[in-house]
């Protein structure tokens, strides 16, 4: 059974630790042996916008806790010979910042209570070239209808290193979709082209669990188990706010250029793009129009679709 929660990891920041000296002189990125001495964190910025998306699932406690590690890391050619003191704070002008740049989704300061950071004074021992920190996040003490951003940057550093431009700010968020989260993933794959009749080839199988991931506060996307895994992109309305909320015309798709990119350099086409095929869809077909309850609404979350010569579906059902 695969378990794909896809957020900052020991694994992962072993891999940074790993790769971290080796940057340093490997063409494929900055040589700062003569570019100077630059202090850094590693999949930050804009670039890495998507990945700062706080999507986990929380503890099971009364303020749902999040821990996300993150490394600081002193980017020299050599080991500094002193400790590095870097010093860590939220600048929530750069919430402003973002939201002028007009993109999909307006962001509000992250309340103080709920968030805390295991130190804001990170220090990088002499002769190493990174030091892990975490900033803890509450997310039972957020309003799950809107959407915050807790932007962390470098402040200062101790040893004359200049800041990153780019990888200087985690821009940690929470996209107010309703739908976002972890969801247990099943899967059933038939051998044949545009017909669930016959026995399954891949009888419905529990695949672990996999992230709905926020787009906008009405768009998500979340990945099929057939092949390549190309993402679902769903999008619908919201009536209302609340407990009182209805949710329609759901509308699917495969996202963006995964077709292009994941399905036809493989040799795979599309038979039929996916639809929403509830388990009793003989009896209570999708309806578009219907203004579904949020409860109801989950019980949409089971696609189907063809190739040329297989039948998918792919079934979340929220813990």
């Amino acid at each position: 059974m695969k378990k794909r929660l896809y957020f900052i990891s020991t694994l992962l920041l072993a891999a940074t630790a790993l790769s971290l000296s080796s940057c340093l002189k490997d063409p494929r990125y900055v040589d700062f042996s003569k570019a100077g001495n630059v202090v850094n964190m590693p999949f930050s910025g804009q670039a890495y916008f998507g990945s700062d998306a706080i999507t986990e699932a929380p503890a099971d406690d009364a303020n749902g806790t999040i821990v996300r590690q993150f490394s600081v890391n002193v980017a020299t050619a050599n080991p500094p010979t002193t400790d590095t003191k870097v010093t860590l704070a939220v600048d929530n002008s750069l919430v402003d910042t973002y939201n002028a740049l007009g993109g999909p989704v307006t962001y509000e300061a992250m309340p103080a209570e709920a968030y805390s950071f295991t130190t804001t004074e990170v220090t990088v021992p002499a002769g190493k070239q990174y030091a892990v920190t975490s900033v803890t996040f509450y997310k039972n003490l957020l309003d799950p209808s809107k959407s915050y951003m807790l932007p962390i940057k470098i402040a200062s550093t101790t040893g004359g290193y200049t800041i990153s431009g780019n990888l200087g700010v985690h821009y940690y968020h929470f996209i107010g979709n309703d739908f976002a989260g972890v969801y247990e993933h099943f899967y059933t794959r038939w051998n044949v082209a545009d017909s669930t009749t016959a026995a399954p080839s891949t009888p419905r199988t529990d695949e672990g669990t996999d992230i709905i991931n926020p787009v906008t506060p009405t768009e998500f996307t979340v990945v099929t188990d057939y092949f390549t895994q190309p993402r679902y992109d769903v999008t619908f309305t919201k009536t209302g706010t609340g407990a009182s909320a209805t949710y329609s015309n759901f509308q699917i798709g495969f996202y963006g250029t995964d077709v292009a990119d994941l399905f036809t350099p493989n040799g795979v086409s599309v038979g039929t793009q996916p639809q929403i095929l509830p388990a009793d869809y003989h009896t209570n077909p999708y309806d578009p129009n219907k203004q579904y309850t949020y409860a109801e609404a989950l019980k949409l979350f089971r696609f189907y679709f063809t190739t040329a010569s297989r039948s998918i579906i792919d079934e979340f059902i929220k813990p």
